[in-house]
């Protein structure tokens, strides 16, 4: 499907994806009639542990999370979500004071928006931590000897064309790719692909990485790309053919 620029010459694309976790039901029905006018695809949880699986399952590219939740609160969400994922965070508060906002900050928020505020500002914001956050990914293909991974597109073609995966194998060869070199820790990975309550599920690599094995690798019982060591992790090593 052709991807549409969104409305209000807002430069971002129709499709993009954000999660606000925020428990405030009016404030964050608003606001997501507000983003969607803007071209935002926003899914919403009123708790941290839904919106840290919501994260986990849908992939989003930016994350809005209200620090005064009930139960896991957005330092809770921000201390779990920075073990396994660097997605830009801005957070949104009715706390002004200073302390509030370096401990959001030295957690891994990217912003800090206190309420009330100008949605401008908010758009600008969000527009600001989406640009640097596709210009530090790394590059749109990753090729793998003979075969390309494009990220962008979400595809994966060999010598004799396009090689299908289910969804379940695209999300752990791109949570791979984007981290194209990089021994990826077993439990962020497993958080990334399945959620956070599957970090201990290490037969679930084992499974699917000897998938895209047989689907990807010349020889899947002496891989050169998909890469795991044992107790750690697993890497996709970029060797040209």
């Amino acid at each position: 499907m052709t991807r549409q620029p969104g409305p209000a010459g807002n430069g971002m694309d129709a499709s993009t994806k954000v999660v606000l976790i925020d428990d405030e039901v009016r404030f964050s029905k608003t606001l997501r009639t507000i983003l969607a006018a803007h071209g935002y695809d926003v899914a919403w949880a009123s708790t941290g542990a839904v919106g840290l699986d919501m994260v986990a399952r849908h992939d989003p590219e930016l994350v809005i999370l209200d620090i005064g939740l009930p139960q896991l609160d957005g330092f809770g969400v921000l201390r779990t979500l920075r073990g396994w994922s660097d997605i830009p965070v801005i957070v949104l508060s009715a706390r002004h004071n200073e302390t509030a906002k370096v401990d959001a900050l030295d957690l891994g928020a990217d912003d800090y928006v206190t309420k009330p505020f100008a949605m401008a500002e908010l758009l600008a914001r969000m527009r600001a931590n989406l640009r640097r956050k596709t210009q530090r990914e790394g590059p749109a293909i990753v090729k793998m000897g003979d075969v390309s991974v494009d990220l962008a597109a979400k595809s994966v073609s060999g010598p004799e064309g396009a090689i299908r995966l289910t969804p379940t194998e695209w999300r752990l060869l791109e949570a791979l790719a984007r981290n194209c070199g990089r021994l990826v820790p077993q439990k962020e990975l497993l958080a990334m692909v399945w959620g956070p309550e599957h970090q201990n599920e290490g037969e679930y690599l084992r499974v699917y990485m000897g998938r895209l094995r047989k689907k990807l690798e010349s020889d899947p019982a002496q891989p050169l790309h998909l890469l795991t060591e044992p107790g750690l992790g697993c890497r996709l090593q970029a060797i040209e053919a």
